[in-house]
């Protein structure tokens, strides 16, 4: 081992106890990261790169795993610098390095030197696979996409309830919209039972849409890896996505992060909390609205009552004694200034009555439309089925043409010996005319 420690501090000197070496942790870290240094490097290893991050300092860190391992990696800013991609989770790389000890932590490390791609990674592969066949039966069409709701009744949100994204999702619709409940659907959003609890989450607030008067639903969870993220990359739920009877937000992930679930819903956001905003216009926004609405009667108002008061001027100016016209003109103007107020309070509970019975009944009056739609739809079908031809073979009756495929429709286009073919419901005939007879 004297040639191992010669690049580098010697460590101390191991002691022997009942005749085997006890070592120190430094010392037997050291010896280690020497053979391994002696033994393998410089090395090359393929494999999916896990968990990768950038720091502030430039170095990278990640992982890189295959099916039956993974080895820690750190590449210098250095190197980093060299790289002609962006590495992300997921994908097939090779690597070149020096394999050694972090000894503060006596984890084995890779100290990476250089990165090429090498092809995708599994699970990236997957995703691409499965994100072509979707899109290709046409899942991710704009068209089948619905708007969401201006005023909804309520909003659902389906994610873990110990999920941080739950508590930004509540946190902005509290900001922005208190006056609107949330109901919440929980479901893991991790794990080998993620994805089925998502899609049972989605089942059920479809089956409880009435009673919870929900009329949108947010699916979310924070940012990770791939695999982390990999339940809303299953095909049973992004089906589960597109046949939801009210609009779904897919808000999983951050900015840079794309899973199936966000091609499928009808409206992707970058983060849970865009999601959130997505759904709720802020109140001010509406009680600015309203504020509007009442500037414009006051004002309305206020430019009556100035009318009427020139008016009663002018007719004051025109009479020698006007104390008794001044007087039923201040009456009257009296109850003009009444009237108005109260059609102005009228005219405030009229339009938001208006604006809460459009955010109820704009949903139902589309699911009405809808249903008549296919209604129509079957009836013409039927009719069309009953013009089948083949309806009217199956009662007994048969097409007849001659062999160059030309009907048959009076017995004097047939002679003797004339070979014809009969099409039944269930085949074809050949035969030969042996006799004809004329009605």
């Amino acid at each position: 081992m004297a040639d191992a420690f010669s690049s580098r501090e010697r460590p101390a000197a191991a002691s022997r106890e009942g005749g085997v070496r006890v070592w120190p942790v430094g010392s037997l870290l050291r010896a280690i990261a020497d053979s391994l240094e002696a033994g393998f490097n410089p090395v090359a290893v393929q494999g999916e790169l896990a968990g990768f991050s950038r720091a502030s300092s430039g170095h990278c860190y990640f992982s890189l795993k295959d099916g039956q391992g993974q080895v820690r990696c750190a590449m210098f800013r250095r190197a980093a610098g060299l790289l002609d991609f962006s590495p992300r989770d997921g994908q097939l790389v090779e690597l070149r390095g020096r394999l050694g000890v972090y000894e503060p932590r006596g984890e084995l490390q890779l100290v990476v030197e250089s990165m090429q791609q090498a092809g995708q990674g599994t699970l990236f592969e997957q995703f691409l696979q499965l994100k072509a066949r979707l899109e290709q039966e046409g899942l991710f069409e704009a068209s089948r996409k619905r708007p969401l709701p201006v005023m909804p009744r309520a909003i659902g949100v389906v994610t873990s309830l110990g999920a941080a994204a739950l508590h930004d999702v509540v946190t902005a619709l509290q900001r922005r919209a208190p006056h609107i409940p949330v109901v919440i659907y929980p479901a893991s959003v991790q794990g080998a039972q993620a994805a089925g609890e998502l899609r049972a989450a989605l089942l059920k607030a479809g089956e409880r849409r009435d009673a919870d008067q929900v009329d949108v639903l947010l699916l979310v969870r924070g940012g990770g890896a791939m695999e982390d993220l990999w339940a809303f990359n299953d095909e049973a739920l992004a089906r589960a996505i597109v046949a939801s009877s009210m609009p779904v937000v897919c808000g999983v992930g951050h900015e840079t992060d794309f899973t199936i679930a966000d091609f499928c819903a009808d409206v992707r956001a970058p983060t849970p909390t865009a999601a959130a905003e997505l759904c709720a216009q802020p109140q001010t926004t509406w009680l600015s609205a309203l504020a509007l609405v009442f500037s414009r009667l006051q004002n309305g108002v206020d430019r009556q009552v100035q009318s009427h008061n020139q008016r009663l001027d002018w007719a004051a100016s025109r009479v020698s004694q006007p104390s008794h016209l001044v007087t039923r003109q201040q009456a009257r103007l009296a109850g003009i200034a009444q009237s108005l107020n109260h059609a102005m309070r009228s005219t405030l509970q009229h339009e938001q009555l208006r604006l809460q019975t459009l955010g109820s009944d704009f949903p139902r009056e589309i699911a009405a439309t809808l249903q008549r739609s296919r209604h129509q739809l079957e009836r013409a079908k039927l009719r069309l089925e009953l013009l089948d031809p083949k309806l009217v073979l199956q009662r007994g009756y048969a097409w007849l043409e001659d062999l160059q495929g030309q009907p048959i429709t009076a017995a004097e286009m047939t002679h003797i010996g004339q070979p014809v073919r009969a099409t039944l419901a269930d085949g074809e005939v050949d035969l030969t005319v042996s006799a004809r007879r004329l009605i």
